[in-house]
């Protein structure tokens, strides 16, 4: 696992929260287990309702995806919109999509009424096109966007070319609606609005059990015990066995490396709108600037894993591949993240139990839907009433071999990686 300072969030954030560990028996309307993105906007928008909100994070704010992911606000999920229709059925594939057209304004509202301090640049992202092959895909997915109203726009070679800096793009489809942010800040900033709103929000805090009691919850930690009418689940793929809650799905390593800030020049040639991008091959790959200037990389792998030098090797060979006169810039901090992947890539609602909610599942698209999914479970527990959830809600949820699954992905991406890219 990387160490904070290996992780260039940790090192840039200029958000923090006061979040002491659970030492003394607690009492709450809602109970909210996990400090990411869904968690702590459960707990904000609950607060915000008047309810008394307990939150506890078995490590620190952010600590999972949330605060090790790329940090791209995206206006819908890894799938195009025909495929949800095919999973959900049209009516709840629709609202669905409609819900997740509006989550980054939800996510960008929340920065400006909190003043969260996360970098945020609502320039839009870039889908790009990574060989000529890559074009059907973005060619299908712009006809379906727009066809439902979507302003998406698509690009040639030599536009994609121009906006990303790149030589290496064959075509992209522009996202208006989208952004990027700094994930962690923008985490550890709903945290420090959350307390602010009243919630109670304890970091170093694992919830040992979760059991029905009663009329109301108990949450069991290691040195005193929550009592709430309603509990919320969000702990994405970094869920340990809880009784009571297992999660099932296969998880999904994705690293970053970041570069030394690039000069003056290379900033004004390399993705100078301020873009988020990632592209279309199968073993996906995306990168993107902060507001420093760094060029960050990302790509699916554990670099800690035994085969691990290979995905920095392909880091190096893909980073001279997509800008080549940045084919010798130091790589300054390398870190990597877990994603929760459904066999659907759809995120999974499930009730573990009278007033509680679970979530999971959102397969590497985590900070607009997490937030939605978040701020919609918040209000189906206080207000008694399922209408407003974004998916259907399931008593329980059960994947099939995703231990073999979360094999066969880092496999597959160490292979990619061993024979991609190269120059």
């Amino acid at each position: 696992m990387t160490t904070q300072a290996d992780n260039l969030w940790h090192v840039t954030s200029r958000e923090a929260v006061d979040a002491p560990p659970l030492t003394e028996d607690a009492r709450a309307d809602l109970a909210v287990i996990g400090g990411g993105f869904s968690g702590l906007s459960a707990a904000l928008h609950a607060a915000r309702a008047g309810a008394r909100v307990c939150l506890v994070e078995a490590r620190e704010i952010g600590h999972g995806g949330s605060g090790r992911n790329v940090g791209l606000v995206n206006a819908g999920l890894w799938l195009p919109p025909d495929d949800i229709r095919t999973h959900l059925g049209d009516e709840d594939g629709d609202r669905l999509i409609a819900l997740l057209a509006g989550a980054p304004d939800l996510v960008f509202d929340l920065i400006d009424r909190h003043a969260i301090a996360c970098e945020p640049v609502r320039a839009g992202t870039l889908h790009c096109a990574h060989a000529p092959s890559g074009l059907a895909d973005l060619n299908r997915r712009h006809a379906q966007l727009t066809a439902g109203g979507a302003p998406v726009t698509l690009l040639s070679a030599s536009e994609a070319q121009a906006r990303t800096g790149s030589p290496a793009v064959h075509g992209a489809l522009f996202d208006p609606r989208a952004g990027t942010i700094q994930p962690l800040a923008y985490a550890q900033g709903l945290a420090r609005a959350a307390r602010q709103a009243g919630v109670q929000i304890h970091a170093t805090t694992p919830a040992l059990s979760i059991n029905r009691d009663g009329d109301s919850w108990r949450i069991v930690t290691p040195r005193a015990e929550i009592r709430a009418g309603a509990v919320i689940r969000a702990t994405g793929a970094y869920q340990t066995d809880l009784q009571g809650s297992a999660a099932e799905h296969a998880r999904v390593n994705f690293f970053q490396y970041a570069t030394a800030p690039l000069s003056a020049d290379q900033r004004q040639r390399i993705l100078p709108g301020g873009e988020g991008c990632w592209d279309t091959a199968l073993v996906m790959s995306s990168f993107r600037t902060d507001a420093a200037g760094r060029l960050i990389l990302g790509g699916m792998g554990d670099p800690g894993h035994a085969a691990g030098a290979i995905h920095a090797a392909w880091a190096r060979r893909k980073l001279a591949r997509l800008f080549p006169d940045l084919a010798d810039l130091p790589l300054q901090q390398g870190w990597c993240g877990r994603i929760a992947m459904t066999s659907d890539h759809l995120p999974k609602l499930t009730r573990p139990g009278p007033n509680a909610l679970a979530v999971q599942g959102y397969s590497g698209r985590g900070i607009a839907p997490g937030t939605l999914f978040g701020k919609a479970m918040a209000e189906s527990l206080l207000g008694g009433s399922d209408s407003g959830l974004p998916v259907p809600v399931v008593d329980s949820h059960a994947e099939r071999l995703t231990t073999a699954r979360s094999v066969f992905f880092e496999a597959g991406a160490t292979l990619a990686h061993l024979v991609g890219a190269r120059l």
